[in-house]
Formats: C-alpha cells, structure tokens, sequence
C-alpha cells in the first residue's frame, strides 16, 4: 500500500473456461483491459495484470479517507482447452511472484457461474489449483464470486432465495472460505455505483482478514 492517502488492492481471478474471469476483471477495474467474449475454446491463454485509475469515495484508513487503486491478474482457465494442468499453474505461480512478489495478494476471487448449477466434483479442479497456488491458508484468502447474476434475477431468484435453493456442494464451498462471496449483475457491473458496491464488500472482506497478504516472493 503505497501510502496514508492510498490503497491499493491485489486480486487474482481464478475459474473454469466462459465463467467470466475476463468480464469480471473488467468489471472491477472499470475498464476493458482483458478480452471477453463467447467462445468454443478457452479464449484466455496468459496471465495479464490491469489497473484501476484513483477510485475516490470508498475506502478509509485509520479514519481518514484514502483513495483506492485496484489490481487485477486475469489468468487461463483451469481446465483449459489448450493448455494442461502444470502450464496453467506455472504460469500462475511465475505472474503472482512478478505482480504481487512484493506487495502480496489480498484476495483470489473463484469466478463462478450463478446461472449454471454447481454439481458434484465441479470446482475441484479450480479449488485444488488455488490450494497449490496460496498454501493451507487459502481459504482466508478465497472470495466466490458469482457472475451472470443478472440471469438468476431475472428467473425470479433474489440472493436470499438463490442460496436456499443452492446445492450443497456451493452452499459447502462458500462455507468453506467463511461465506465470502459476492454476486456480480455481468450488466450493472459497468455501472460506477454497481461496481463501487461490488469494491466495498471487497474492502470489507480484506479488512475482516486485518489487511494482510499472501506473500509469493519466488516460483516455489
């Protein structure tokens, strides 16, 4: 964190292929620095870091007002349709030492589709990557986020309702890391208030977690 009058935040995002990795990057961000659109492939195929501008308004510091920049590493799918297991975690592992060797990582956000049930198996393969990557504390350092939120609203589903009709294998999964979770509207979100809302639950999950990093100062 650069210094009392700024902030600065450092996120991964993590996920299946056409979850939204890419979007909701964006969407954090403010801008369209990742390239995102419908494919039959996986159309992610390196690591990328994007960088807010001063986000003004949002986050405070030992009761003063600081002003917020956001970091984003947008990553390959895992799985991926042209890249095997041990590329993607490489690539990974090498992009979090480059980025966030000295600063650290606050938070890996698990892109999910909020449209789409999570059945059975789903998200091991995603979760195993995430536990190689951060180490036995990653689930103080995983957040869920549920993209394509829109779609699940407007079949009716509030957030209250969507999660009492949710199968319990995603009911498990956002128990596990402490119900950090957040559902992202893939339309709203470009919107300046959406995205401020979808930034301060961020901030809020960061501050439970007393503001610390995951450091990742090597490839090991």
């Amino acid at each position: 964190m650069a210094d009392s009058n700024e902030m600065t935040i450092n996120l991964v995002v993590l996920g299946k292929t056409q979850a939204g990795k890419s979007a909701a990057g964006n969407s954090l961000l403010g801008s369209a620095d990742f390239e995102s659109r419908l494919s039959p492939s996986s159309v992610t195929p390196c690591c990328s870091l994007g960088r807010s501008g001063r986000i003004l308004g949002l986050a405070r510091r030992n009761g003063c007002e600081s002003a917020l920049r956001v970091r984003v590493l947008d990553t390959p799918s895992y799985p991926h349709s042209a890249l095997s297991k041990e590329q993607v975690t490489d690539m990974v592992r090498a992009a979090l030492a480059q980025h966030f060797g000295e600063e650290g990582l606050h938070l890996a956000l698990l892109v999910l589709r909020a449209d789409l049930p999570l059945c059975p198996g789903e998200s091991d393969d995603t979760v195993q990557l995430i536990q190689e990557l951060l180490g036995p504390t990653w689930k103080d350092f995983t957040a869920v986020l549920l993209t394509h939120a829109d779609k699940a609203e407007e079949a009716g589903y509030s957030e209250e309702t969507y999660l009492h009709s949710a199968s319990s294998t995603l009911l498990s999964l956002l128990s596990s890391v402490q119900h950090k979770y957040i559902f992202l509207d893939n339309h709203n979100s470009i919107i300046k208030e959406e995205r401020n809302i979808v930034l301060r639950k961020l901030l809020n999950f960061i501050r439970r977690n007393n503001y610390q990093v995951l450091l990742k100062h090597s490839k090991e």
